[in-house]
């Protein structure tokens, strides 16, 4: 591999320097002078610039996917799951703001820790070699270990740090492991290296014909992977991929960790990093053939299902919104599991799709309970349902914002939800998987009793005196208009998706990636 790479060959990979950027100023600025205001501004400031960057990629001409030092891959999938990433983490830093203000100890490290955790994230999405693969994983998550203890004065905050960082550090490792018997049986740590020439010949069209071919020729890729070690080495890395997409049944620590995470930070893990183990997963399936193999697809499958039942079922007895939340999104990327198995190499419109939705959605809720929280309030969030209520009596622009998000949760037409369940139905339907999509009626069936349960809980009569509210001002803080406006892009989604399902269909993923082997 050739290391010396000049300025323009990394130019692709501008939105990643532009937050990597940011982070060094952040960090000179602390050092300088502690200031709260000026270090989220510029946090947010180096945020839009990256965004801006990308915009311009995706709206500005015709893309030419670039692969940057055989590591990267920037094409049209990636830059879409990078502008999710960064919407995202916009929504975390402004939430962040109002919730930490209050914050007796070092407030400004939050924002350095975030912009690192991003921009592996952003990484992550890019990533066509295990090599990068694993470092960019390990940037987004390490940081995530001290966001998620950062309000330590709360034994619930403290307590979700360490049991993160214990699992994550074994998911680590199991995925290194993996990474390892793969390589051992194919020499290879390349995406693309791990299949031949006559793959890439045939995906270089996307004349149906060709991809019929495709489709028969995909069973022989996995004679590779039939040695104990390939196979060993592949269900490592599924496992730990599981794990950090709390798919069941790797999901015992996701409802304990929402739980006792800052709201903001909840968030960022339900949306960013969640996001950025799923781009990057597409990809290497994908990429590197592996979906063709009838024993992962099954072993995908399953964990999907389960992911499904588990979830909703015990998301039903739950009385603690965030813990509901966070067995809610243990559901939702079973649906997505059952969508990525069924999408063809010609389109992963409905993957995309879904992704897109649940972030909107999912940034929305958190953001709601983001609002009612603070870093104190004995020691606790607005997390029981006993917090929320009666809300509509006090807060009732507050209450709509997270109504709309529960019906989007629960895929009721006319929201963003909706539009992104019925598309990967459709999806599912149309490549003739009945089962997957009885599965996601069913799991969307059970979901729908526990999100109307908080609705329902939204407009009872109010006690008398609230243990916990929102701030009488927060619409007019910089958090409560991104909640607010969250809510109406749920909206817009739902009555108006073409343009969403238009940029999902241009960010395909197979096409392109030949490239990686001139």
């Amino acid at each position: 591999m050739n290391f010396t790479v000049s300025f323009s060959e990394l130019m692709p990979l501008a939105p990643v320097m532009i937050v990597a950027l940011t982070a060094v100023v952040v960090m000179i600025l602390i050092a300088i002078k502690r200031n709260h205001n000026l270090i989220a501004t510029v946090s947010v400031i180096g945020l839009n610039l990256a965004l801006a960057n990308i915009l311009l990629s995706l709206f500005g001409g015709a893309l030419v996917p670039h692969n940057v030092m055989n590591l990267f891959i920037v094409d049209p999938f990636s830059l879409l799951y990078q502008l999710i990433i960064l919407v995202a983490a916009l929504a975390c830093c402004t939430l962040s703001h109002a919730y930490i203000d209050s914050y007796k100890d070092n407030r400004e490290e939050l924002y350095l820790l975030m912009l690192c955790s991003v921009t592996g994230a952003l990484l992550m999405v890019s990533s066509s070699h295990l090599a990068s693969f694993f470092i960019s994983l390990e940037l987004m998550s390490i940081p995530v270990y001290g966001l998620l203890a950062y309000t330590h004065q709360r034994a619930k905050s403290l307590e979700a740090g360490v049991k993160y960082l214990v699992l994550s550090a074994t998911a680590s490792a199991m995925l290194l492991m993996g990474m390892a018997y793969i390589y051992s049986v194919l020499g290879s740590l390349s995406f693309a290296g791990q299949v031949d020439d006559m793959f890439w010949a045939i995906t270089k069209t996307q004349d149906p014909q060709m991809m019929m071919a495709l489709q028969a020729y995909l069973p022989q890729l996995g004679e590779k992977f039939t040695s104990v070690f390939g196979i060993l080495g592949l269900g490592l890395i599924v496992a730990a991929v599981a794990f950090k997409l709390s798919l069941a049944p790797f999901h015992k620590w996701t409802p304990d960790v929402y739980a006792g995470a800052p709201a903001p930070i909840a968030t960022f893990l339900a949306t960013v990093a969640k996001v950025a183990m799923i781009g990057l997963f597409v990809r290497y399936l994908l990429a590197s053939g592996v979906i063709g193999i009838e024993s992962i697809k099954t072993i995908i499958i399953v964990i999907a299902v389960l992911s499904i039942l588990v979830g909703n079922l015990l998301a039903v007895k739950q009385v603690n919104l965030k813990r509901i939340l966070a067995y809610s999104s243990i559901a939702h990327f079973g649906y997505l599991m059952l969508g990525l198995v069924s999408a063809s190499f010609l389109s992963l419109t409905s993957v995309n799709v879904y992704v897109v939705t649940y972030v909107l959605t999912t940034i929305g809720a958190f953001g709601t309970v983001a609002l009612m929280s603070s870093p104190y309030n004995n020691a606790n969030e607005a997390e029981s349902l006993a917090d929320y209520r009666g809300l509509f009596w006090r807060r009732p622009v507050l209450t709509a914002t997270l109504t709309v998000m529960m019906l989007s949760l629960a895929g009721i037409p006319l929201t963003a939800g909706f539009i992104g369940k019925f598309v990967l139905i459709m999806s599912v339907v149309s490549e003739g998987h009945w089962f997957f999509a009885a599965m996601i009626i069913l799991g969307s069936g059970i979901g729908l009793y526990y999100y109307l349960r908080v609705m329902v809980v939204l407009y009872m009569t109010p006690p008398e005196t609230p243990r916990i509210d929102a701030d009488k001002q927060w619409g007019q803080k910089v958090g409560g208009i991104m909640v607010l406006l969250a809510a109406l892009a749920v909206l817009v989604v739902g009555v108006y998706p073409d343009p969403i399902i238009a940029l999902a269909n241009q960010a395909q993923l197979i096409a392109p990636l030949h490239i990686v082997l001139q």
